[in-house]
């Protein structure tokens, strides 16, 4: 298969290309910055410099490789989202990515014709935070969102619908961690775990389900072959609340334990949504994943994962 990933020096990208590469695929990806090619290149792929949110860029990109299969892996995190107060201002540029740019690679790939499409989405605060601690395909998206997080909702809706309208597949990933990542050695998160910054808000009852980067590779790999359309959590097997995990992650990375801060204390640092993310978030299943794309997480568990698993 000729696959092309728009994001391939990403969390994702970057370890899914030579996944596929492995797999004996012809790989495509793409970057923002021209002198990332050569790195691209090197792996076995064919880089391609590409503005996702430039019609034209686009275009020219994906006619150039003539792919069978679209991965859409755009984001603009950078690792991290800082202001959970402001959500939707951090997530602003990737919200554009999850609407412009897949309106963009939709468009491409219809002038190509006969492509499978995937997309990047999400699992966790998204789903509504009324009902059951863990939440399938099936369940709803969160009809009442935090006033910080409707722009991000309504672009997390847009790309699942678009995706899944045209015949494709939207992955809903987990929280990411590992090497790189906000959560990973280094990284924002567990810097601020180690600083003592970052605190167990209310009673932290809000649900978690994590997922590895190499565990979000390699289901996006198996992805490119198997799955009907629709939407896919890609989570690991256990699911678990902010009052158990941040804990066990102090612990991982030798830090104190989180310091306890009521809601009402954190709401003015942090604001609803984050707040919300602590205390109301719900989890996800990832049986249908299993079953359908053949997909087994080689971190089956946060647990194991920020003991050995974080860089």
């Amino acid at each position: 298969m000729r696959v092309f990933i728009a994001g391939a020096t990403g969390a994702i990208g970057s370890k899914l290309v030579p996944l596929l590469l492995a797999d004996g695929h012809e790989v495509f990806g793409t970057t923002t910055r021209p002198e990332r090619v050569a790195a691209i290149d090197a792996t076995g792929a064919h880089g391609l410099v590409m503005d996702g949110l430039d019609a034209a860029s686009v275009r020219a990109a994906v006619l150039e490789a003539r792919p069978d299969v679209i991965v859409h892996e755009l984001t603009a995190l950078g690792g991290g989202v800082s202001d959970l107060k402001h959500f939707d201002r951090t997530f602003a540029t990737t919200n554009e990515l999850r609407t412009r740019a897949t309106d963009h690679l939709l468009a491409a790939g219809a002038e190509v014709g006969d492509v499978r499409f995937i997309a990047q989405s999400y699992a966790g605060w998204p789903y509504e935070r009324t009902g059951g601690a863990v939440k399938t395909e099936e369940d709803p998206l969160d009809p009442t969102p935090t006033d910080a997080s409707k722009e991000s909702l309504a672009a997390i809706r847009y790309v699942e619908e678009a995706a899944t309208g045209a015949g494709g597949l939207a992955l809903r990933y987990g929280a990411l961690y590992g090497p790189g990542q906000a959560l990973g050695r280094g990284g924002e998160m567990v810097t601020m775990l180690e600083a003592g910054k970052l605190p167990l808000v209310g009673s932290g009852t809000g649900i978690t389900s994590f997922c590895h980067t190499d565990d979000a590779a390699s289901a996006t790999a198996a992805a490119v072959l198997r799955g009907a359309p629709g939407v896919y959590n890609v989570v690991d097997d256990e699911p678990a609340p902010v009052s158990e995990w941040l804990p066990a992650l102090a612990e991982a990375i030798g830090a104190k334990p989180p310091m306890h801060v009521p809601a009402w204390v954190a709401k003015p640092l942090i604001g609803e949504h984050g707040v919300s993310m602590m205390t109301k978030a719900r989890g996800a299943s990832n049986a249908k994943a299993k079953r359908e794309l053949g997909w087994t997480p080689t971190w089956p568990s946060w647990r194991e994962g920020f003991r050995t698993g974080l860089g």
